[in-house]
């Protein structure tokens, strides 16, 4: 089955949907793994054969699971640059896999939940991606994926060391588990370096919105575990899961405290950010998702009315330069996407079925 990216870039992946546990914080929750198959080099030392031979296997392999619901598998190597760009944004694919060369592609699930990268970094790379604090459950859901790859294929596998990986660090379990959160109230605050310290002393990586080597772009962070090796699949998801709650409480006290002591100068971002929004002319991606940030906050304390977080998660990824373009039609040069964005959210946030949006005033 083809993927008809023009309707793809018009819907929402599970994980925007603004549901689940801690929503109101916590983005999404992903966990991913790395593999390899046994009889062939890694992707640094495989040759075009060897590429080839890889995706035919996985991709065949992959398909041929019925207990996950629908598959589709993408050619990655055959897609233009706007769509692989467009799968990127949407985090079903990662951007070294969008950048590289030859023999690659992405199985996706109908839901967005699951994704599995073929000839990534490693040979292999499954993950699952949920709405709000679902540690848990995504555990469950990729646990039960792998067992059924693992079914229909040799993995690299040492009895000592465990999965066997291209970078030495995901050597063990192979296993990286993430939770993105919207901390704006403690960039705010300049409580966010104290908390990044205090996390890189646990063994906890923060990253951006994309991951390894991405910006902050408003004020959304990854917290991922560092260390694999040794450590079991239980123990890193419980890991990343206890700390995960106090964070949570951080932001909303910050939050508290800037509706208590600084509500007038709260109120005045919010209330900015929604108006420069809904009235910009032209407005580029990174001065959206600063605003968004703000707006998306806003909501959640009841500033803003008649605009549903599940709309404000969609933002943050339709008006990023790849989705944008789908959107509108074509390819746009900077000048011309700044407009267009500012368009479609002036489009999108002035009016709906019920009238006006507007900013509360309690």
């Amino acid at each position: 089955m083809n993927v008809d990216f023009s309707s793809l870039a018009r819907t929402s992946g599970e994980w925007l949907r603004g549901a689940g546990p801690e929503a109101d914080i916590v983005m999404s929750s992903r966990i991913r793994l790395a593999r390899n198959l046994a009889d062939y080099p890694f992707i640094s030392r495989a040759n075009a054969g060897d590429r080839t031979e890889i995706e035919r296997i996985l991709r065949d392999r992959i398909l041929s699971i019925e207990e996950v619901g629908a598959l589709t598998y993408v050619d990655v190597n055959k897609l233009a640059l706007l769509d692989r760009q467009l799968l990127a944004e949407r985090q079903l694919i990662s951007r070294e896999l969008s950048d590289a060369e030859g023999s690659r592609g992405v199985v996706l699930a109908d839901n967005e939940q699951a994704s599995l990268m073929v000839n990534e970094e490693d040979h292999l790379r499954i993950q699952v991606i949920q709405s709000g604090l679902n540690l848990q459950s995504a555990w469950e859901m990729i646990n039960q994926i792998d067992d059924l790859v693992e079914a229909r294929v040799t993995y690299a596998f040492n009895e000592n060391l465990g999965y066997l990986t291209a970078c030495p660090t995901n050597v063990g379990t192979g296993m990286r588990v993430s939770v993105m959160l919207h901390l704006p109230a403690l960039v705010i605050t300049r409580q966010i370096d104290k908390l990044f310290r205090s996390l890189q002393k646990i063994s906890l990586a923060v990253r951006g919105l994309y991951g390894e080597g991405t910006q902050a772009m408003g004020d959304f962070y990854q917290i991922s575990n560092q260390i694999t090796l040794g450590r079991s699949e239980a123990d890193l998801v419980k890991q990343v899961g206890d700390v995960i709650p106090t964070i949570i409480d951080y932001e909303r006290k910050a939050r508290e405290f800037l509706v208590r002591e600084s509500h007038e100068n709260l109120h005045d971002r919010v209330s900015r950010a929604y108006g420069i929004l809904r009235t910009a002319q032209t407005i580029s991606s990174e001065e959206t998702m600063h605003l968004l940030s703000s707006v998306r906050m806003g909501v959640n304390l009841g500033m803003i009315n008649d605009l549903e977080i599940p709309t404000v998660n969609k933002l943050f990824i339709y008006t990023q330069p790849a989705h944008l373009q789908k959107l509108t039609g074509g390819e746009l040069d900077t000048a011309d996407r700044n407009i267009e964005r500012a368009r479609y959210l002036r489009h999108l946030l002035n009016k709906d079925e019920h009238g006006e949006r507007g900013v509360s005033q309690n």
